[in-house]
């Protein structure tokens, strides 16, 4: 069907029928009773929930970056140690001053 013929049609039936001007009984009533029980959204609601969702998401991340730290090949097949090598670095100077005297 033509777009242009079904919007005539349909403007053609709304003016036919136009609406009635009686309110339905205590239909303010009923809005604002709605709208009171409507509760308000707290400004510190709103940071809250995404800060949770930030805290899980950054729990799965570290979970994550954990077991990949565990079971990479590439880590367990590293000998150099560093606690080794950090020891041999701070004792050189000392190392250095023995052989000097």
């Amino acid at each position: 069907m033509n777009i242009a013929e079904l919007q005539t049609k349909l403007l053609a039936a709304a003016r036919a029928n136009p609406p009635g001007d009686r309110v339905p009984y205590a239909f303010e009533k009923r809005v604002t009773a709605l709208l009171a029980a409507r509760a308000a959204t707290e400004p510190l609601a709103l940071w809250v929930r995404g800060l949770w969702r930030a805290a899980a998401s950054c729990a799965v991340i570290a979970l994550l970056f954990g077991a990949w730290t565990f079971f990479n090949p590439a880590a367990s097949s590293k000998t150099d140690d560093l606690s080794q090598n950090f020891e041999n670095t701070l004792l050189a100077s000392v190392d250095q001053s023995d052989q000097t005297q």
